[in-house]
């Protein structure tokens, strides 16, 4: 039934403006605005809705995953640019922020709405 719809994925923030900022400036992602809405554009084609929410409650999960050859560049470029990381219970972090456990190394941090998003490299 919609094995041809060109399907997207949307997250709510509760401050457009501060979306917009981090996710141009900060991120370095393409950023369209309209009608009050952000558009991220991302690698490949693929568009991911941003859309304000009064009352908003941030994700307890990740929403968008960043996949990158060398995670380590990645941390250290983010935190220059004022971006910290989160550490969570279970998942020991080394001193970047990068939990290198099972699975692909990750870091996780959070937009200004406190959105989880991560960094992630393939081992």
């Amino acid at each position: 039934m919609f094995g041809n719809s060109r399907a997207f994925s949307g997250f709510a923030v509760d401050d457009i403006e501060k979306a917009r900022q981090f996710y141009g400036e900060t991120l370095g992602l393409k950023v369209e605005e309209e009608h009050g809405l952000l558009r991220l554009r991302l690698a490949g084609g693929a568009a991911v809705l941003v859309y304000p929410k009064p009352g908003h409650t941030p994700a307890s999960f990740t929403i968008l995953n960043f996949p990158v050859d060398d995670i380590d560049t990645a941390v250290d470029e983010l935190g220059r640019r004022g971006v910290t990381f989160e550490r969570y219970p279970g998942m020991e972090a080394d001193e970047k922020g990068i939990f290198r456990g099972g699975g692909p190394y990750i870091a996780w941090f959070t937009d200004p709405a406190g959105n989880i998003l991560s960094v992630l490299q393939d081992r």
